[in-house]
């Protein structure tokens, strides 16, 4: 590995969150310098933001090692954790997995999203967590500009511990969400939007600003930290 890149060897160890590499302005020879220092120690690692030409080029130097999910743009190398339907970017035409088994017993984390816009956010948060061993269940297309949809799931929104909020535009979903269930919202703002609305920045602010208690907020369009948030506030980071 260049001296360009120190790998967090411990992390897992002493934040119960092992280091993830962020592939965007990375090349891929810098990516493919981490993976080979992962596959030689065995110890497995998951990349996010990672485009469908890095994933090839990176299948093309480590074909053995690397596994692509192109709808939330991540990559892992090393063991798969189960439960994960992956794509080998090296046939086109290969099937998702269909032996899909639970990582723990139970679904315990709920990812709502406003529109289908951003389900790239949603699948990058699924995979965070199905990495850190944790699953969950997506809610999409359930945005307040259709409020029955919502309330509609209030009851079967409430049991679940933890809520993931993804939104763009206005952001209304957050505090909406946060309203209607006893269990804590973090909220994903996202790049969703247009005019005033683009770049995430008025959803991120609505977030910040919301007066419903229980709301955590990460960064616009941080999956991965929302899951990693997930993982720590259930106690089930492995």
């Amino acid at each position: 590995m260049s001296d360009d890149v120190r790998f967090d060897w411990q992390r897992k160890t002493r934040t119960g969150v092992p280091e993830v590499v962020l592939a965007q302005n990375k090349t891929v020879e810098q990516l493919v310098g981490i993976a080979q220092q992962c596959i030689e120690r065995k110890h497995r690692v998951f990349m996010t933001r990672v485009s469908p030409d890095k994933a090839a080029a990176m299948a093309g130097l480590i074909p053995q090692h690397i596994q692509f999910h192109a709808e939330s743009g991540t990559v892992y190398i090393g063991e798969i954790p189960i439960g994960v339907d992956l794509i080998d970017v090296g046939d086109p035409n290969s099937e998702p997995d269909t032996d899909a088994v639970s990582v723990v017993p139970r679904t315990r984390i709920a990812i709502v999203a406003a529109g289908t816009s951003d389900v790239p956010v949603v699948a990058e948060i699924e995979q965070t967590l199905l990495y850190l061993g944790e699953r969950s269940t997506r809610y999409v297309d359930v945005g307040v500009a259709g409020l029955w949809r919502l309330c509609d799931l209030a009851d079967e929104l409430s049991s679940y511990p933890l809520l993931i909020a993804v939104a763009g535009m206005e952001g209304a979903l957050f505090s909406v969400l946060a309203g209607l269930v006893p269990s804590p919202v973090i909220a994903v703002p996202v790049s969703v939007g247009y005019g005033v609305g683009e770049g995430g920045h008025v959803a991120l602010n609505s977030a910040l600003s919301s007066c419903v208690p229980g709301i955590a907020v990460v960064n616009i369009d941080n999956g991965f930290g929302a899951a990693a948030l997930a993982v720590k506030m259930l106690g089930s980071a492995r």
